[in-house]
């Protein structure tokens, strides 16, 4: 038999135990109310930004060269003419060329998107004729920008660190999930 609580203290731990159980629940309510409110209103803020505009990345323009272990590189970015921006890049390693690669940057209703092409000597395509890797832009300072492909597996970042010299940053997931970084450092070609 289980003993029963003797009067008044029984009668008030009971009393006590459902206003903490109430209070408890108000204020776990408001607290739910209040982080949904806050995340509707950050989605709404953000979905109301401009999109940001082809020509605010005219930093990225120039001839750009540099040497790494993948060999001499060099790219040739436009500055934004009307609604797109447009790069030629080879690489060569003693004295061949390795890859090249046409990129684009177009502007679209959503903002920025940079479509790349990959070619061997012969221009011989690496990608499918109907499907370009695609980068859409996520992120813009004055001298910095951040592409990301859908899958998120892969970012270039271009970042224009004085008036003579542009970093461009590619990270990538390999099939093991580790994420590889390789770094250009490129100067404005004389």
């Amino acid at each position: 038999m289980m003993p029963r609580s003797s009067g008044r203290a029984g009668v008030r731990r009971n009393w006590l135990n459902t206003i903490f159980a109430r209070v408890k629940f108000c204020v776990m309510k408001k607290l739910v109310f209040v982080s949904l409110f806050l995340t509707g209103a950050v989605q709404a803020a953000y979905s109301q930004l401009p999109p940001k505009n082809i020509k605010a990345l005219a930093f990225i323009a120039g001839k750009w060269e540099t040497t790494t272990s993948w060999g001499d590189m060099e790219e040739y970015w436009s500055e934004p003419m009307g609604d797109c921006m447009m790069c030629v890049y080879r690489c060569v390693k003693d004295g061949k060329v390795v890859f090249y690669e046409m990129i684009v940057i177009e502007q679209t209703d959503s903002g920025p998107v940079m479509k790349l092409r990959h070619f061997n000597p012969g221009l011989i395509a690496w990608e499918d004729k109907e499907k370009p890797y695609e980068y859409r832009l996520m992120f813009l300072e004055a001298d910095k920008a951040r592409f990301e492909r859908p899958d998120k597996k892969t970012y270039i970042t271009f970042h224009r660190t004085s008036p003579k010299t542009l970093k461009v940053i590619l990270e990538s997931q390999d099939k093991e999930g580790q994420w590889i970084e390789d770094v250009f450092d490129y100067k404005l070609a004389e």
